[in-house]
């Protein structure tokens, strides 16, 4: 548990029930915080589940300048739109993937280096590069099954962006692991990093850095794991977190 305020150089903010409201909107007090810890000197990095094509506005919007985290860290790309490094799933995963998807009767997206697919999949499979699997999963029972199929395969890393769905990338691949290389990059240690998020796919990033900040709305085990709780996605609490540890 942090008591002191650590040393922190850089922010890395989850977006979906994290940054972004329930209506996919950027409050004006996150917004204002965001701004006002640059101008102290923190660099910012969105670290995010989604897709690239889905994210960027946002990180224009706020005027970033270092880094984007994609598709849970699959891709890290630099402000200026120049890929720093990605790691997708084998052909045969995906296939397999697919075929769980179908067999259970869940509803799955995929994210290739190109688009997002949501329901339909191309019947071509290999003429695409793929970053990540999810599923959405209306049944406790099935995901558990689904679970337990995936979790025997250790070419696989397993977490969640919802408490009913299941996303998949390579195995190695998350949000810590991709805040380390830009770490590198930066010059600083995970020590100098605070996290914001609210989902299983938040949950290394918030173990391993500095400084682990739970929303007042993410899953309890991600509370359990956090140093610090703030207030939910809905009352500015990347603002709130900013501003207690950071201005």
């Amino acid at each position: 548990m942090v008591v002191s305020k650590p040393d922190i150089k850089l922010i890395a903010l989850d977006m979906d029930g994290t940054l972004l409201n329930s209506n996919e909107e950027i409050s004006e007090a996150n917004r204002k915080a965001i701004t006002e810890a640059r101008n102290k000197g923190v660099e910012v990095v969105l670290s995010t589940g989604r897709h690239r094509s889905s994210c960027e506005a946002h990180a224009i919007s706020l005027n970033l300048s270092s880094y984007l985290i994609t598709v849970n860290g699959s891709e890290i790309w630099t402000s200026e739109g120049e890929l720093v490094s990605r790691q997708s799933l084998d052909i045969e995963t995906i296939k397999k993937l697919v075929d769980l998807n179908e067999r259970y009767g869940t509803r799955a997206w995929m994210a290739s280096t190109e688009k997002v697919f949501r329901g339909e999949f191309p019947a071509d499979l290999e003429g695409y590069e793929w970053l990540k699997v999810g599923i959405d999963i209306d049944s406790e029972e099935v995901k558990d099954r689904i679970l337990e199929e995936l979790e025997d395969n250790d070419l696989l890393e397993l977490s969640n962006s919802h408490p009913m769905n299941i996303e998949i990338n390579a195995v190695g691949i998350n949000k810590a692991r991709a805040l380390e290389k830009i770490c590198g990059l930066m010059g600083i240690t995970l020590d100098q990093v605070m996290t914001v998020g609210d989902s299983l796919n938040d949950i290394k990033m918030i173990q391993e850095a500095g400084l682990g900040v739970a929303m007042g709305n993410a899953q309890e085990e991600v509370k359990q794991t956090a140093d610090w709780v703030t207030a939910d996605h809905n009352h500015d609490g990347v603002a709130k977190a900013i501003e207690h540890w950071i201005l």
